[in-house]
């Protein structure tokens, strides 16, 4: 039986002023095609996760973004490969940059009660419910 693949990645949890993250539509043709999921991308060899974040956010979305606060990684095995989703608090450097959807369907700035009726990958589930418990407790800022 042949190794299923770890690919380590970053994720951007961005939040605007008013509290809302910035979500991106997976595009048709790529895996889990439609599902909504925070910006980031794979983490290249000698890259650190931080750098990681801040070239995808710049390739994926055109913006400038600063790293905070680490969340809990999360790792999730799919069908063909297992992902370790390595996730931060972000925030643009530009809080007037309008992010342009490079290599998604789509974009959208969600309120917390807005992000639990979208349809978001499995490994993604758990790092919005710890990103909800701090926003609950006020905590995390980035």
């Amino acid at each position: 039986m042949e190794a299923i693949p770890v690919v380590q990645v970053v994720c951007a949890l961005i939040e605007d002023a008013g509290g809302r993250l910035l979500l991106a539509q997976r595009p048709v043709g790529k895996h889990l095609a439609g599902l909504w999921e925070f910006p980031g991308g794979k983490i290249e060899p000698g890259e650190t996760a931080q750098a990681a974040l801040v070239r995808e956010i710049d390739e994926e979305l055109g913006c400038v973004a600063v790293p905070g606060a680490a969340l809990t990684p999360v790792t999730h095995a799919y069908e063909k490969v297992t992902v370790r989703l390595i996730p931060f608090l972000a925030r643009l450097v530009d809080p007037a940059a309008r992010p342009q959807a490079r290599e998604h369907a789509a974009l959208r700035w969600v309120t917390r009660e807005e992000i639990a009726a979208l349809p978001m990958p499995a490994a993604d589930a758990p790092i919005v419910a710890e990103w909800a418990a701090l926003r609950q407790g006020g905590l995390g800022e980035a």
